[in-house]
């Protein structure tokens, strides 16, 4: 079976979940072979079915930025020949894939939402121009570098072989020319990481400024908190948490929208989301055109009645 290598995102040691996702759609093409840069639970990707591990620990990976990783990278693709290369498809993994398909001349495909195999032939399908059209694509040339969404996959555990081999590439001096000077710990706010998140609930122009229905509501779910860009631009909450064009594209198994009017530029970063549920006073919002289920209603009132209601079922 033709080897696929996957690159592993695992912040201090800990192996995301879109990682684990990778690997699980890895075994739809060929056999999962792991690139981890740095430390990682070895044990933890073997039973997600990573027959090998590449580990590739040499501290000019760390110590600049993504140019190292790709060219050490792109060595590997050289070496292996393998079927595909999967990416997760965040700032750095869709960069890095971009390096990497150029250095070996392979075709690139980003945001991808599915990726499947038929006869060889690997197609992925991905959600295009602000989410109005649905494409399939495949590569036509060199192996296909393809830069997967988080929640494209559900992770399935299967036991590989997980075998660990040390590997060594000479950076090209090139490549170091950004240098890293200093990092900062992201504070932990206890909900999960926006585009990683199985749940995602939002807030827009509706909360008034006034988010605390919206996170309670999350909470209660475990879910992560967004905001649409006319929050943002109001200064009611981060920058860092919107989604949209101009913001994070997410792609979560449930997707609510609260006080959202579902403007072209935020339907563009959520509507690839498995469910989409809205809650909105207006009937007559855009946003109502997109969704499984909607809400009419003031979510001031609508919200605090759902959190106390799946509080009331989590026991």
């Amino acid at each position: 079976m033709t080897e696929v290598l996957v690159l592993i995102d695992a912040p201090d040691g800990k192996v995301t979940k879109p990682s684990l996702e990778l690997l699980t759609i890895a075994r739809r093409i060929g056999e999962p072979s792991a690139v981890v840069f740095g430390d990682a639970d070895t044990a933890v990707l073997g039973e997600y079915g990573a027959e090998k591990i590449y580990q590739l620990s040499d501290a000019v990976y760390s110590e600049f930025l993504v140019a190292p990783k790709a060219e050490a990278l792109a060595q590997l693709v050289a070496d292996k020949s393998p079927a595909a290369v999967l990416v997760p498809s965040s700032t750095e993994g869709k960069e890095i894939a971009a390096r990497v398909a150029l250095k070996s001349q392979s075709g690139l495909i980003t945001d991808a939402v599915d990726v499947t195999a038929d006869g060889g032939s690997i197609t992925t399908t991905q959600s295009v121009f602000a989410g109005n059209f649905t494409v399939a694509a495949q590569v036509t040339q060199g192996a296909p570098v393809i830069a997967v969404k988080p929640n494209s996959a559900a992770p399935e555990a299967v036991n590989a072989a997980g075998a660990v081999e040390a590997v060594s590439v000479d950076v090209s001096d090139a490549a170091k020319g950004a240098k890293i000077t200093s990092t900062k710990v992201k504070e932990a706010s206890g909900r999960p990481e926006l585009t990683e998140a199985a749940i995602v609930v939002s807030g827009g122009r509706g909360t008034g400024g006034d988010f605390t229905e919206v996170e309670a509501f999350a909470d209660s779910l475990g879910a992560a908190v967004g905001a649409s860009r006319a929050a943002v631009d109001s200064g009611w909450y981060p920058h860092s948490f919107q989604v949209g064009q101009t913001g994070k594209v997410v792609s979560p198994q449930l997707y609510v929208a609260n006080g959202i009017s579902g403007a072209i530029q935020h339907r563009a970063g959520m509507q690839t989301s498995k469910t989409i549920v809205a809650v909105n006073k207006d009937e007559e919002a855009p946003i109502f055109e997109l969704v499984d289920f909607g809400v009419v209603g003031d979510l001031k009132t609508v919200l605090p009645q759902a959190t106390e209601e799946v509080k009331k079922r989590k026991g």
